[in-house]
């Protein structure tokens, strides 16, 4: 068995640090391995079946940045520990000197800001490589290397998303890109219909398939058809789904009777996927297939028997409607989960191998749910977005981005039980001053990427059911909340 051990500063492990047990350590290819962490006093343990060189991802407090994923460069197993922060900071520098030596080779104009913070954040490195004897003045330099690298990084892809987002729009008078929103099962007040059309070009229709037949054989069109005809009078582009959810109680209780028996199962999947297509035929163009069969959850179904189903439900819905687009929704797209044990495959790989099957995929919906437990994602920097988004555009298919995060921490009851908002991700209170600034940054960037065809939000009110909590553009009284003006500035701006 493989291991690593990292020296972490005492007083960092005696107060509160969680996040250590979400760490996981990946090889050069990006390959997450099932990673077992102890912590045995001040040293780090990190147990896993490879022994390879790796690098460690872990939750890492920096001062200003709140507690984003951060990783070391990849390094060789050996006897002796490595200082953590010494190593997160080497991590860094890496990796904010090859991007921007990439993007400057590609045309770019690295700002003078991005010098200034670089080379802060090297000579600080240095100074605590060289003291590596003294561990606490080691990874007080080193915490301080990597607060400038995480200002040299931000500053780096800040640059990148204008100067993208200026070309793309040299070349197009309009960008190439939709925004839209799920609307929910409830109908828009006159006011919210008025805010919606100002803020977006297309929607998302909610089409669960445990809301359209909760009970087996008895269908509930309603909500869909009103949404839909909604979306038709005011010329939005519609897309719809996911019609069959793999993951935790997305799909219908009384499924659960049949859960051991997958042929069943692939029955009555397949038969809601074409009830539903072959309904909307025509005035559906686009459908949100599969969602998360990358991390699973719903019933007992493994990793082959949710890949199995979702080739099987795709080649359904093209069999229907061979004119549609069909995309699946990949959630947790940096594939943290996989550290559990319990998959075989990163989610790029899962959906590779879904369009190498030649059943047409059309394009791939990443879901980027930042700040909540268990099901969404860590909290990561700008550039980590941008390698993420550059990674899965090697598939060459349409990618659509989802987003959501929070904005406050209190109860919702409109959300799902299972899933929490973690504020510890963030550098700030959570609230929608930090909800908006999260966007803001993260919108450009998306908007600038060639193979990102639309982003979307999650939730456009808090005031009816949704999956993430706080996360909608509109308060339970139906006002907007910060955030809302972002998305209206890129809309006006297209």
């Amino acid at each position: 068995m493989g291991l690593m051990r990292f020296i972490v500063q005492p007083e960092l492990l005696q107060s509160d640090w969680p996040e250590i047990q979400h760490g996981y350590l990946c090889g050069a290819d990006g390959r997450v391995f099932p990673t077992r962490i102890e912590v045995d006093g001040q040293v780090v343990l990190c147990r896993r079946t490879s022994s390879e060189s790796a690098k460690f991802h872990v939750g890492w407090p920096i001062a200003g940045y709140g507690r984003p994923v951060t990783a070391t460069a990849s390094l060789p197993e050996r006897e002796a520990p490595y200082l953590l922060a010494v190593e997160l900071a080497r991590g860094k520098i890496v990796q904010i000197r090859n991007q921007a030596s990439q993007w400057e080779v590609a045309g770019m104009k690295v700002p003078a800001e991005f010098t200034r913070t670089s080379s802060a954040a090297h000579r600080l490195f240095a100074k605590a490589a060289s003291a590596q004897d003294h561990p606490d003045e080691a990874g007080r330099l080193a915490n301080e290397a990597l607060s400038f690298a995480c200002q040299a990084a931000e500053s780096l892809t800040m640059a990148y998303a204008r100067q993208a987002m200026a070309g793309r729009q040299q070349r197009y008078p309009q960008l190439p890109a939709l925004l839209g929103c799920e609307l929910g099962c409830e109908p828009l007040s006159a006011e919210a219909e008025q805010i919606y059309l100002k803020t977006f070009d297309s929607a998302v229709i909610r089409c669960s398939w445990k809301e359209i037949e909760s009970a087996e054989g008895e269908y509930n069109w309603e909500p869909i058809d009103r949404q839909l005809e909604w979306c038709e009078t005011h010329k939005l582009k519609v897309r719809a789904g996911p019609l069959i959810d793999l993951g935790p109680g997305g799909l219908p209780t009384w499924l659960a009777n049949w859960e051991h028996d997958l042929l069943n199962v692939q029955s009555f999947v397949c038969d809601f996927a074409e009830t539903v297509i072959s309904r909307y035929q025509g005035r559906i163009r686009s459908w949100e297939v599969v969602a998360r069969p990358n991390s699973g959850g719903a019933l007992t179904l493994n990793e082959e028997s949710r890949l199995t189903l979702t080739a099987r439900i795709l080649d359904i819905a093209r069999q229907v409607d061979e004119e549609a687009q069909l995309l699946i929704r990949i959630d947790q797209p940096w594939g943290d989960y996989q550290a559990r044990g319990q998959h075989r495959l990163s989610p790029l790989q899962l959906t590779d191998a879904l369009i190498r099957s030649g059943i047409g995929l059309a394009g791939v919906n990443l879901e980027i749910a930042c700040g909540y437990l268990p099901r969404g994602s860590a909290l990561r920097d700008l550039l980590d977005v941008s390698r993420l988004i550059d990674s899965w555009s090697q598939l060459q298919v349409p990618l659509q981005i989802s987003l959501a995060s929070p904005s406050s921490t209190s109860m919702d009851p409109q959300a799902s039980i299972d899933q929490r908002v973690d504020s510890r991700f963030w550098p700030d209170t959570v609230d929608e001053t930090q909800q908006a600034r999260w966007v803001a940054e993260l919108l450009p960037l998306l908007l600038a990427k060639p193979a990102v065809a639309g982003v979307s939000w999650c939730t456009f009110s808090d005031a009816v059911s949704h999956e993430f909590p706080h996360s909608g553009l509109l308060r339970p009284n139906g006002t907007p909340k910060q955030v809302l003006e972002v998305f209206r500035d890129y809309h006006l701006g297209n």
